[in-house]
């Protein structure tokens, strides 16, 4: 996996409980100096409002480092707040982690074409 790509993995209900994990979560990886977050929600049964906020705040204190953050692996309930509150305009969301990397390899692929020309 590339070194740039940090995946978070987050399990059970993202409530109020779990949201300030997950900002610590974001905030370590931000010192890290990470290019890019993938938080994979495969293990998330349930995320209420505060869960919704916490991923809105991640979101923008990682676009304010100039780090990507995309999403994978949600669930109908977590896909029904996203559309509902239009975050998946916002955040890119992948099927799985699979999908994810097989976009960056792409990514690569084609800067790495452009920087030979």
């Amino acid at each position: 996996m590339n070194n740039s790509v940090k995946v978070i993995q987050i399990d059970g209900i993202l409530d109020s409980t779990k949201s300030q994990e997950f900002r610590d979560k974001i905030t370590a990886e931000l010192e890290s100096g990470v290019k890019t977050v993938l938080v994979d929600f495969q293990e998330v049964t349930f995320m209420d409002s505060s869960g919704l906020g916490a991923l809105v705040l991640a979101f923008k204190a990682l676009r304010a480092a100039n780090t990507r953050l995309a999403i994978c692996s949600i669930n109908e309930q977590v896909r029904i707040v996203f559309q509902l509150t239009g975050i998946d305009k916002v955040i890119e969301i992948f099927t799985n982690q699979d999908e994810f990397h097989r976009s960056i390899n792409n990514q690569d692929e084609v800067n790495q074409f452009s920087n030979e020309f």
